[in-house]
């Protein structure tokens, strides 16, 4: 006899990624359980300084269209806010860094970027991974997702309407399965995804230490003849040690093996007494080939890996479940139009793709040989023009990222601007439900008739707007993406647009 799915959706790994997801998939009134192999959300590495992240624009809009910013970044001027990084205290105010390589902030012409409107998500901004992952769980709960730590996913099979996870010797069924899981994803291997990439050049060191002779390092980022290191006092130190990643999860880290790489990396004889906290990375850069087989799915570090230079992989992973959670639940509910849930991985490869290449190219940078040195050298004359600067704001902020939905309107596959309404709201109140929206920007537009049929899914708000950005009418989906920009008089174009994303109307029009 066929066991009866028990949720809608069940998903492995309570981190950001897996908790955004789940929180998306609550706003559309799917059951969801989480399962997370680790007994407790805490661990040093998820505070400053080894758990801070930037977080690019994209991800900052999502939190705020889900009223979730300020428990994430705390409000200006608060006090609650993440303190800026050490590398930030300078003369000139960075915007980020390529390699290490700094883009300031008085280089970067933001006017090249007309579909975005001038506010508070301009830039990146810091928080920490303890914070992210609190203030997820915390509305995660709120909305009845089922959290359970100390799971460990074992096995899983697929049927044509259901997934069987066994967890700690026990059976869970649910219609769909969703691997957030980490890079060493069991649902991915487990799943039999392929797994595409490149291995890695280097082991990378996140260590806090008691240097007995501290004065022997230098504050700041240095490149040396056998690799890497930055530190900062009185212990903390990232190094690079170009091993092909041989020594990453191979053997305990200890206070002795620290002490020889970095002696090593930065040719001097410098003493640690004593090793606080440790962690080691590869720039092991893999993505599947397919986010989905079947009804299981992957998004986050399940379905790419790549170095954390730069901090894109929070971000990237942050967008798979935005683009993933409404196309997913309107899978389940039966009013997914055609091709939808393929269209998560037609958008969200090549954005991971991207960022796979960029870190590579980051690594090709850092080599220890005299031809990368050169080319660096370049490089830090390309990043202080403002055609540099603004292009490597672009790329690390995410403030040109767009989806390809096949409009040549450039704005369509574009995070929807923040546009100020007449009614006093802005944009993004009216997507905290995790609906769509129609915004006619004609404020004294009846409601459109035939709109009625997909109130259930897209919310119709009729008002003029602050900004005259030459358009009349907006098509945004869930996720905050626009699907469609019209400059009024072309109902029946809209009305195709909303059939391709939201499917055919619950009440027919007449």
């Amino acid at each position: 006899m066929r066991a009866i799915p028990q949720y809608d959706v069940i998903i492995a790994g309570a981190g950001p990624v897996g908790l955004m997801l789940a929180c998306e998939l609550r706003l559309a009134r799917c059951s969801v359980l989480v399962l997370e192999q680790a007994t407790s959300p805490d661990s040093p590495l998820k505070q400053p300084p080894f758990g801070v992240r930037g977080l690019s624009i994209p991800t900052l809009e999502a939190l705020h269209r889900r009223g979730l910013l300020d428990a994430v970044v705390g409000t200006a001027g608060s006090g609650d806010t993440v303190p800026p990084p050490p590398w930030a205290q300078q003369p000139r105010r960075p915007g980020g860094h390529f390699a290490g390589i700094q883009f300031f902030h008085d280089r970067i012409e933001t006017a090249r970027w007309p579909w975005r409107l001038p506010g508070p998500f301009s830039e990146s901004q810091p928080s920490t991974m303890a914070r992210i992952e609190s203030a997820l769980a915390a509305r995660a709960t709120a909305l009845g997702v089922e959290i359970h730590r100390g799971v460990r996913v074992e096995d899983l099979t697929q049927s044509d309407d259901s997934v069987c996870v066994r967890a700690d010797g026990q059976a869970m069924h649910a219609r769909w399965l969703v691997g957030c899981d980490g890079g060493r994803s069991r649902v991915r291997k487990a799943a039999g995804f392929e797994f595409a990439g490149t291995e890695p050049e280097f082991t990378g060191y996140s260590v806090d230490v008691d240097l007995a002779d501290g004065a022997a390092l230098a504050p700041g980022r240095h490149y040396t003849a056998t690799g890497m290191y930055t530190y900062q006092p009185p212990g903390v130190i990232a190094m690079v040690d170009f091993d092909g990643g041989h020594f990453h999860g191979t053997a305990p880290i200890t206070a002795e093996h620290v002490q020889t790489v970095l002696r090593r990396i930065s040719g001097t004889g410098v003493r640690v007494k004593a090793l606080r906290l440790a962690t080691t990375w590869t720039d092991r850069a893999r993505q599947v080939t397919s986010y989905r087989r079947g009804r299981i799915l992957l998004a986050g570090d399940a379905a790419h890996i790549h170095s954390p230079l730069g901090g894109q992989g929070l971000n990237l992973g942050i967008g798979d479940a935005m683009n993933l959670g409404w196309k997913l639940a309107a899978t389940i509910r039966g009013d997914a139009p055609e091709g939808l849930l393929d269209s998560y991985t037609a958008e969200r490869h090549p954005v991971g793709a991207q960022v796979l290449d960029w870190s590579r190219a980051q690594v090709a940078l850092m080599r220890p040989s005299p031809a990368t040195r050169a080319l660096a050298a370049i490089m830090r004359d390309l990043i202080e023009t403002r055609d540099g600067a603004t292009y490597f704001a672009e790329r690390v902020w995410g403030a040109t990222l767009r989806h390809d939905l096949g409009d040549a309107h450039p704005l369509v596959g574009r995070s929807a601007p923040d546009l100020a309404l007449d009614d006093g709201t802005k944009l993004a109140t009216h997507l905290q439900t995790g609906q769509g929206l129609l915004l006619d920007m004609d404020a004294a537009a009846p409601l459109r008739e035939w709109s009625r049929g997909w109130t259930d899914r897209i919310a119709y708000v009729a008002s003029g707007v602050k900004e005259d950005r030459g358009m009349r009418t907006l098509l945004v989906r869930p996720d905050g993406v626009v699907a469609w920009a019209g400059s009024g008089g072309d109902d029946a174009e809209l009305e195709q647009a909303v059939r391709r994303w939201f499917g055919e109307p619950s009440v027919e029009r007449g």
